[in-house]
C-alpha cells in the first residue's frame, strides 16, 4: 500500500486538477446507476500448516481540508475539503478526492448492510463488465457470510496514475468488518482501489488483487462462496464443494466446543471461521504456496481474528474431526498477532495435538510409529526447542515432530493437570515469559529438570 505518495506534475507542468471541470457539491442520496505460522500438523498422518505472520493494520485518518503552503498534506483536519480548481496544488485535489471517495464508500457500505445490491454497485463504472461481475460476487459472498459491520476508510491520499493520456487514482482503503455477530471486535481488510472521473464524479474502475499483505487475498475477495452458520462457527466453500457443508458445519461445531476450553488468552472467538478449499482455491487463498503435505492452516487477519483453511485434497471424513480440533485450538489459544518463536513450537503444536486427541490414551496416538522412527534414527537432538520441522521435511518426519510436541504436553498435563499446563502455556506463548521463568512460577519446578523429564517420557513411550 502506498501511503501519501504524490504524483509528478501533469503534462502542462502544473499539478493535475480533477478532470471534467469543477466537481458537483455534496454527495447526493443513492440512486441506482442508469446501467458495479509456520507448519502445523494433525494426527492420522495428516500434516497441517499455519501462517503466523502479523496482519497489516492501517489506521484510518480523517479527511483533509485545504492546507497552508508547506503543511503536511497527510495531516488530518476537520470540515469539507474544497473543490479543486485549475492551478490548485496537487494536495487540494487529493484531499477532495479522499473525502469524496470516502463518502461514496460509506454509501456503498450502507447498501451492503441493508441488502441493496444496486446501491453496492452504484460506485462502479457500469461499462467495466469484469469489475461489475467482481463486485456482484463479493456482494453475494459477504451477504452469505452474514456481514454485520462494513466500515471503509481511505487510509492515505490518492496517488495519481497516468497512462496513454488516461488519468486514474490509486486509493488504498481499509475496511473494518465483522460477520454474524452484530457487536464484535472488527478486523481490517486492506484493499487497493482505482478511480477515474465520470463527468466530475469519482467512479470506481478497479479493485486490485490483495497480494502485499499477509492475509490476502481472502476467500470472499476472489471466490464465489456458499456458507452455513452455526452457533460457534461459520463454514464456507465454493459451489462445487457444496455437498461437504453439512458435515463440515457439524464437525466444526463439535470441534469448537473443545477449542473453547483452550482460550487461554481471554474469551473464545465470537465465531470460528472455516474455509474449505478445492485445489484452485488452495493455491490462491491467502497467497497459496503451502508445502505439499499441508492439510490445513490458520492465518491471523487482524482484530484478534484468525481464519482456518482446510485442504479438500485427500481430507477424508475419518480425520476431519481431529484436524478441526487441532486448528480451532490454535485459533482459541494463540495471541492475536500470531506466534513466531520457533523454540516454543513444540508447546504451541503440542497443545493443539493434545486437544485434537480428545482424551484418547497415548497408546492410540496415531504418530507414535513416526516418533519411534525419528528417535531411533537419532534425527532429533533431544531438545524440545529444536523440534520444529523443516519445510522440506518428509511427511513422516513432520508427523513425528508433532508427536514429540504432543507427548511433551501430555506429560505436563499428566504431571500438573490441564489447568496448570494451560497457565504455563499462557505465560510462555501469550505473556512471552521465558520457559525458565514460567516453569518456576507456574509449575513450581526448574525447567531444566522438567525438560529432561519430558524427553525421558517421550523416549520411554516409543522405546
Amino acid at each position: 500500500m502506498i501511503d501519501g505518495e504524490s504524483a509528478p506534475p501533469g503534462p502542462t507542468g502544473g499539478h493535475p486538477v480533477w478532470a471534467g471541470g469543477p466537481p458537483p457539491g455534496p454527495v447526493p442520496p443513492h440512486a441506482p446507476a442508469p446501467r458495479r505460522r509456520w507448519p502445523l500438523w494433525a494426527g492420522l498422518g495428516l500434516v497441517l500448516t499455519v501462517v503466523l505472520c502479523s496482519a497489516t493494520v492501517v489506521l484510518g485518518v480523517q479527511v483533509l481540508d485545504r492546507l497552508p503552503a508547506g503543511a503536511d498534506p497527510s495531516a488530518a483536519a476537520t470540515g469539507p475539503a474544497p473543490s479543486p480548481r485549475p492551478g490548485d496544488p496537487l494536495a487540494t485535489t487529493q484531499a477532495w478526492l479522499r473525502q469524496r471517495i470516502g463518502a461514496l464508500l460509506d454509501q456503498q457500505a450502507g447498501a451492503l448492510l441493508r441488502g441493496d445490491e444496486a446501491g453496492w454497485l452504484a460506485v462502479a463504472d457500469q461499462d467495466a463488465a469484469p469489475l461489475v461481475a467482481d463486485l456482484k460476487r463479493r456482494y453475494a459472498a459477504l451477504r452469505a457470510m452474514q456481514v454485520t459491520t462494513w466500515r471503509p476508510t481511505v487510509t492515505s491520499l490518492p496517488m495519481r496514475l497516468e497512462e496513454d493520456g488516461r488519468v486514474e487514482w490509486r486509493v488504498p482503503v481499509t475496511v473494518e468488518h465483522c460477520f454474524v455477530v452484530p457487536q464484535c471486535r472488527t478486523g481490517p481488510a486492506d484493499l487497493s482501489t482505482r478511480w477515474a472521473d465520470a463527468d466530475g464524479r469519482p467512479v470506481l474502475v478497479a479493485i486490485e488483487p490483495t497480494q502485499a499483505t499477509p492475509a490476502g487475498p481472502r476467500p470472499w475477495e476472489v471466490s464465489e462462496l456458499v456458507v452455513q452458520v452455526g452457533a460457534r462457527t461459520i463454514v464456507a466453500t465454493t459451489p462445487d464443494q457444496r455437498s461437504r457443508l453439512p458435515e463440515l458445519l457439524s464437525e466444526s461445531e463439535r470441534a469448537a466446543a473443545v477449542a473453547d476450553r483452550f482460550a487461554v488468552g481471554g474469551n473464545p472467538p465470537d465465531r470460528y471461521r472455516i474455509f474449505y478449499a478445492g485445489e484452485p482455491e488452495w493455491n490462491r487463498w491467502y497467497g497459496g504456496g503451502r508445502p505439499e503435505w499441508t492439510a490445513g492452516y490458520v492465518v491471523p487477519v487482524g482484530g484478534d481474528h484468525y481464519e482456518v483453511v482446510l485442504n479438500a485434497k485427500d481430507l477424508h471424513s475419518s480425520v476431519l474431526d481431529d484436524l478441526l480440533r487441532h486448528e480451532l485450538t490454535h485459533v482459541a489459544s494463540l495471541p492475536g498477532e500470531g506466534h513466531s518463536d520457533g523454540s516454543q513450537w513444540w508447546l504451541v503444536e503440542g497443545l493443539a495435538d493434545y486437544a485434537a486427541a480428545a482424551g484418547r490414551p497415548v497408546s492410540r496416538y496415531s504418530s507414535l510409529e513416526d516418533v519411534r522412527r525419528l528417535v531411533a534414527q537419532g534425527s532429533w537432538t533431544g531438545q524440545l526447542a529444536e523440534t520444529e520441522p523443516r519445510a522440506s521435511a518428509d511427511a513422516w518426519e513432520v508427523s513425528a515432530r508433532y508427536g514429540i510436541g504432543y507427548l511433551a504436553v501430555r506429560h505436563l498435563v499428566d504431571r500438573f493437570g490441564e489447568e496448570r499446563t494451560l497457565a504455563f502455556y499462557r505465560a510462555v506463548v501469550i505473556d512471552r515469559r521465558s520457559v525458565e521463568d514460567a516453569s518456576a512460577e507456574v509449575l513450581g519446578a526448574p525447567w531444566a529438570g522438567l525438560h529432561d523429564a519430558c524427553v525421558a517420557y517421550i523416549r520411554g513411550v516409543v522405546g
